[in-house]
């Protein structure tokens, strides 16, 4: 075997135990993944699976950056084009929902990092420390769309663009809570009055 396909493979073996660590992850919680779980699953040996990661931190990190990789692909990339400000943030808002409503497509336990926040909150160490880098991430980018909708005069120029971007993390936490939780099919509509009360109607509308 040469050491190129021998390396491809290597990174598609590894794909697969993230890709599986993620489904896990977002069911059972980060805890929920066990070298055993994953060897069991995949038909590997333990020391197959081992040998990737080294730790089950490090494979708790790896199955984090893999479900920020999807999020972005799902949450900001269909916004990405949007004009800034408003029209991007409600982009942003609307895709949010639809990956809310869908991540069982990709999270079979709905999102990974709403229970990997709860799970690790009143934790240490460095997967809380990556759960919160992650959150304060995009924190950061609902604020900076938030700032160009008050530079736009979108929304009134006293808006606190760190309060906007609180509130809407608190929304879609309450969003998962009721997809997950209740199964309450109208939550995706009650999210998008709650958005109109706090940013105003869609531009378009």
């Amino acid at each position: 075997m040469s050491p190129r396909k021998s390396a491809a493979e290597a990174r598609r073996t590894r794909e697969r135990i993230v890709e599986h660590g993620v489904a896990i992850a977002s069911v059972e919680g980060l805890e929920g993944l066990t070298i055993g779980r994953l060897a069991t699953g995949l038909g590997m040996s333990k020391a197959g699976v081992l040998g990737h990661f080294g730790t089950k931190q490090a494979l708790q990190l790896a199955t984090l950056e893999t479900g920020a990789a999807a999020f972005r692909r799902l949450v900001w990339e269909p916004a990405r084009d949007a004009e800034p400000g408003l029209p991007r943030l409600r982009a942003i808002c609307e895709a949010w929902i639809t990956y809310m409503e869908s991540a069982r497509d990709t999270f079979p336990g709905g999102c990974l990092f709403t229970t990997a926040s709860v799970e690790f909150d009143a934790r240490d160490g460095a997967v809380r420390e990556a759960v919160a880098r992650l959150f304060g991430l995009w924190r950061r980018r609902l604020a900076l769309e938030a700032r160009a909708a008050v530079a736009a005069g979108d929304l009134p120029d006293d808006t606190d663009p760190e309060q906007i971007a609180y509130e809407l993390v608190g929304l879609y936490m309450a969003l998962n809570q009721e997809i997950q939780l209740f199964g309450a099919p109208d939550a995706g509509d009650r999210t998008r009055r709650a958005l109109d009360r706090l940013l105003g109607p869609c531009p378009s509308d």
